[in-house]
């Protein structure tokens, strides 16, 4: 008789293999296993033309570093005194602040306006979402030549000639006037971005429960109460986001006034993006240039956690 002798199993660590019993796992094994491989192309392009970039520009802003290759001695935190010091710094900033006021209420009002229009009418809504929102489409450079078109020359443009229809003076330098040029910036931004906000409100609109007002409607509530007592308050979270997302938009104003107006007339519109293109291109003054967007830099960066902060402040609130 033969007899059959059965081995043991071994035990699940030594079947992995690998010495001292412990599993085989390679490095892209591991990496795979928590999502890096997926990730690292991401991480590499966000080091490339992030990361490096930011470091690198710090350290630009603390030497003299000339465009044409000259300089480049550490001056350490010069550029910044100085730069705090500058009276055109401070003018261009005073612009970027005052265009930031004068845009970000119209667009706030002007998006939830449309969303609530939108939101109600029911004869071919598609046309009006994208009538609407076809604006923020086109690039920049379209909408600032397409508004200096209807506003020049002076006397002779759309707007005047729109003017003297309604029997008013024609003649009007939209755009080289002190008094109206960033007025005109103003109206040609809120037209061409309007259509983001709108379909944030849009969408926040269309999230809100249907029972809410079906229920406000049983107890006799008219539109007027419906809109101040349920729709405004579901929206408070997305006025919120549309505030910091279009005070940080109107921050970073440089493509419409350098087209339409070139920083003029005499520097009136000019906004700190513009004056730290001139210092570092034109004055060719890289290091002053890195110096002022690092300021700025600092500034936007502050705004940006308004809303967060204001944000957990709430929630705490309701919690309690």
């Amino acid at each position: 008789m033969t007899s059959t002798t059965t081995a043991a199993p071994r035990p699940v660590a030594q079947q992995a293999g690998g010495p001292g019993g412990r599993p085989a796992r390679s490095v892209r094994r591991k990496w795979s296993e928590h999502g890096l491989v997926f990730i690292a192309p991401f991480l590499l392009v966000y080091a490339a033309f992030l990361l490096w970039p930011l470091v690198s520009g710090i350290g630009m802003s603390l030497t003299s570093e000339n465009i044409t290759g000259t300089g480049g001695e550490f001056v350490g935190l010069d550029n910044y005194a100085e730069a705090m010091g500058d009276p055109e710094v401070w003018s261009s900033l005073w612009n970027t602040v005052w265009f930031t006021v004068l845009s970000t209420l119209p667009l706030v009002l002007a998006g939830l306006g449309l969303a609530l229009l939108a939101h109600q009418l029911n004869v071919v809504q598609w046309l009006w979402r994208l009538s609407w929102f076809a604006p923020f489409l086109l690039p920049s450079g379209v909408v600032c030549l397409l508004f200096a078109q209807m506003v020049f020359p002076s006397g002779f443009g759309l707007a005047d000639q729109m003017l003297a229809a309604v029997g008013l003076e024609p003649g009007i330098g939209w755009l080289s006037d002190e008094r109206y040029a960033m007025l005109s910036v103003v109206a040609t931004t809120v037209w061409w971005t309007v259509g983001f906000n709108f379909l944030l409100y849009l969408a926040a609109l269309q999230a809100i429960p249907a029972h809410l007002y079906e229920a406000a409607e049983l107890d006799g509530a008219g539109a007027r109460h419906r809109l101040w007592h349920i729709t405004l308050p579901m929206l408070r979270r997305t006025t919120g986001l549309v505030v910091v997302l279009q005070v940080l938009a109107s921050l970073k104003i440089f493509d419409q006034v350098y087209i339409m107006t070139g920083g003029g007339p005499d520097d009136s519109t000019r906004p700190l993006l513009q004056y730290v293109y001139q210092q570092g291109f034109t004055g060719y003054r890289i290091g002053y240039a890195s110096a002022v967007s690092y300021i700025f830099f600092a500034l936007i960066l502050t705004v940006s956690l308004v809303q967060p902060l204001l944000s957990r402040r709430r929630t705490e609130e309701a919690a309690k």
